[in-house]
């Protein structure tokens, strides 16, 4: 069986087909940004708390209501979706398109890199609720890979 996040075979340059292009901007037209990149922020939070240690600064963040109800949980969960929106535009160089923040990440940040896996299983977790039916295992399997090529070229200052 293939891990799917198995991110180290992720080639330079990653090939796209039809159905799986049509099916990322299918995906990214249709999501309500203020409700799916707060959702999947909050779940990773709540699911994997070490990952709290990254937002000392956004407050009250002691339960999974707490960080719910959190605004600057909120507000960075839309940051980072409409982040993802980068990727959309450049998908044959979405390497270089996250270079800057890949650098801010590693080096300014120091975030663990594995952070970035953990926030994307989550947003595929929300992201299947918010499909229902829809989200069939084709359209998973396309949503997958952008996200590991996503999650690779964060990940590439830290190699």
């Amino acid at each position: 069986m293939q891990d799917s996040w198995n991110t180290s075979k992720v080639s330079k340059m990653v090939e796209w087909t039809d159905f799986e292009r049509a099916t990322i901007q299918d995906i990214f037209s249709k999501m309500n940004y203020e409700v799916v990149g707060p959702a999947a922020l909050s779940r990773c939070l709540v699911v994997y708390p070490w990952t709290q240690r990254y937002f000392g600064n956004f407050g009250n963040l002691y339960n999974a209501e707490a960080i719910i109800a959190n605004p600057m949980v909120a507000n960075h969960g839309k940051v980072v979706l409409h982040g993802l929106d980068r990727a959309v535009k450049n998908m044959d160089n979405i390497k270089e398109t996250y270079a800057e923040l890949s650098v801010l990440h590693s080096e300014k940040l120091h975030v663990d890199p594995d952070n970035f896996r953990l926030l994307a299983d989550c947003l595929t977790i929300v992201i299947s609720a918010q499909l229902g039916k829809a989200f069939t295992g084709d359209v998973q399997a396309a949503f997958q890979k952008f996200l590991a090529v996503v999650v690779t070229s964060l990940g590439r200052q830290y190699h």
